[in-house]
């Protein structure tokens, strides 16, 4: 496990906050880390990196797919978005280099899985 494996486990995943996360290199345009069982699709992490560069408005309006299933937008700014759908919801955080992607459960308080996220 590398570094930032550690980090999404100790500080997401066993908080309880957030089931899954991963990390997308936006340079290198792919996940450089994720949780066990978290497989991030390329084209899902593309998607994820050109919808914050180009393509935040449409996003808002139309959701995201990601994984198979289309996610709503609840809220989105150029360093943020957060969607839902009935089964759980999507988290993505973007910094400088990278974007941290998180998903939730149903039973799980979105602004809590938010917050988590955001800070780590």
């Amino acid at each position: 496990m590398n570094e930032l494996q550690a980090l999404l486990n100790d500080g997401l995943i066993r908080t309880k906050h957030v089931e899954n996360a991963a990390v997308i290199n936006i340079k290198q345009r792919k996940v450089c880390a994720s949780t066990f069982g978290f497989n991030v699709p390329p084209e899902n992490a593309l998607n994820l990196i050109h919808a914050f560069h180009k393509n935040l408005l449409q996003v808002r309006k139309e959701g995201l797919y990601f994984k198979e299933k289309h996610y709503k937008c609840v809220r989105a700014d150029e360093n943020s978005i957060y969607l839902k759908n009935p089964d759980g919801g999507l988290i993505a955080v973007k910094t400088k280099t990278f974007i941290l992607v998180a998903t939730y459960g149903v039973g799980m308080y979105p602004s809590v899985c938010v917050e988590a996220v955001e800070t780590l």
